[in-house]
């Protein structure tokens, strides 16, 4: 115990690090769009800002794996946790400056404009200047009800940034809220340490500086979707079972890639053995729960249905982050050795999102079969988030916890995602900007070989004969 004291509080020492990074180099309003590691540590604090930002996320990280099998409660993983998120409901934004883009979408609804429609430099929005370029003449890439959160953010910030920010921050701690109310039910339900299942959820260093300090609508996506799985899991009643229907339509309203967890929330409900007419009215219910608060939602804002084509408002986004990409981008290298003119990366990801529908079809299949079905339902889900992220054609490091704020609580396998999310930490710098962009080469060759490694073993380990006993032992 006096082990895990010291280790709290090593975390929390770096948390506040990050902090102090974040008031004196974070994304901070009018601050520089264009900065690189060494335009950053000539400026001001330089040397402090990028050592801080180092040590910081590397020690919470370090503690964070560490710990993943040795949390002594549930308890202690939520005060932990709570106390390493603390100093970024304090900090300007941290790591992104995507907060911005949610306020000046706000300020286009309010005055009556589409974001769906229009960048947010239709109208002269007094934040603009924070807002990224390339995302200015860019529609909104989210559902109607973020878009609504975001009206209501600038009307009741009366015209204030910093209350704007705060707005956003609430509705992310509402988020992981959420989290905690219903991950114990999904652990409870796939035989995983509850202690355990909520440290590998929020204690993470994507957590407080990214989805809290960001702040980002993640984090609101994420505690919709569990929230729905939990009351799917813990209720029979009719009504509870379009609850949870409509808790995971409201989180399809904050990002369309929620719906991936639709199909396996309707698993789970369905009784055992199978008999049509009552698998229709359960899964129906559930279905038609996430339908209605979608339509609900979607009719509410105004703005019809143009949001659904909004994800693909980031095609143009072009970062080795993403494993399809990575692997365009490196077929892209070879090729232009003798055409110029050669680009692979639209092609792989076609095949990249071909691919998925495959995975999620045989994920569908598996809970389907599976001797557990609840739990076989809710492993389901977390891998459906999981190929969401590894098959999309762009990645942000944030997006690493859609997957693993479910898997924590449905297997104790999380040691790749873990780590994926270790690495991503470190992925921008605390004013936003992105070091991928940096090292596209040879970044993407490195990622691609690196995928080509994994898949070897892991299709070596899988061709392994399973071991036997030796003869005379039962």
């Amino acid at each position: 115990m006096w082990r895990l004291a010291n280790v709290r509080y090593i975390g929390l020492a770096a948390s506040a690090l990050l902090a102090v990074v974040a008031w004196l180099g974070g994304a901070l309003p009018g601050g520089d769009l264009h900065s690189t590691p060494i335009s950053v540590a000539r400026g001001p604090h330089g040397a402090f800002i990028l050592g801080g930002w180092l040590v910081g996320t590397v020690v919470q990280a370090y503690a964070w794996w560490v710990l993943r099998d040795r949390i002594p409660s549930a308890r202690w993983a939520m005060v932990t946790a709570g106390l390493w998120t603390l100093p970024f409901l304090v900090v300007p934004p941290f790591g992104s400056r995507d907060v911005y883009s949610y306020a000046c979408q706000g300020y286009l609804y309010v005055h009556g404009l589409s974001p769906y429609q229009n960048g947010v430099g239709a109208l002269p929005c007094p934040w603009i200047e924070s807002v990224s370029t390339i995302w200015r003449d860019t529609a909104a890439p989210y559902g109607p009800l973020f878009v609504l959160i975001s009206g209501g953010a600038v009307r009741l910030g009366g015209g204030s940034l910093a209350a704007v920010v705060v707005i956003f921050r609430v509705a992310a701690v509402a988020g992981l809220a959420a989290v905690v109310l219903g991950l114990p039910a999904l652990a409870r339900r796939c035989g995983v340490p509850t202690g355990r299942a909520l440290w590998v959820a929020l204690a993470g260093p994507l957590v407080g500086a990214h989805l809290i300090g960001g702040p980002h609508n993640d984090a609101l996506m994420i505690g919709l979707v569990v929230a729905g799985l939990a009351v799917a899991a813990a209720f029979r009643h009719p009504a509870a079972r379009a609850g949870a229907g409509a808790l995971l339509g409201l989180a399809v309203a904050v990002k369309v890639t929620a719906v991936v967890v639709v199909p396996f929330a309707v698993l789970l409900v369905l009784a055992r053995p199978l008999r049509l007419w009552p698998a229709v009215r359960a899964g129906g219910l559930l279905a038609g729960g996430a339908l209605a608060a979608m339509a609900g939602v979607t009719a509410a804002s105004g703005l019809g249905f143009g949001w659904i084509g909004g994800m693909l408002n980031t095609r143009d986004l072009v970062q080795f982050t993403s494993p399809p990409t990575a692997v365009g981008m490196t077929l892209t290298y070879a090729g232009q050795l003798v055409d110029h003119g050669f680009n692979a990366v639209p092609v792989v990801r076609v095949l990249a999102t071909a691919l998925f529908v495959v995975v999620l079809a045989v994920l569908c299949l598996r809970a389907a079969r599976s001797d557990a079905p609840v739990a076989g339902a809710l492993r389901g889900a977390g891998l459906a988030m999981a190929a969401t992220v590894a098959l999309a054609p762009y990645f942000h490091p944030w997006y690493a916890m859609w997957p693993l704020a479910v898997m924590g609580a449905t297997t104790l396998r999380t040691g790749l995602v873990m780590a994926v999310a270790t690495v991503s930490s470190l992925l921008v710098l605390p004013d936003g900007g992105g070091l991928a962009r940096f090292v596209k080469f040879p970044g993407a060759p490195l990622l691609t070989v690196l995928m080509l490694v994994l898949l070897i073993r892991y299709l070596r380990r899988r061709a392994e004969p399973a071991p036997t006993a030796p003869l005379g032992v039962p």
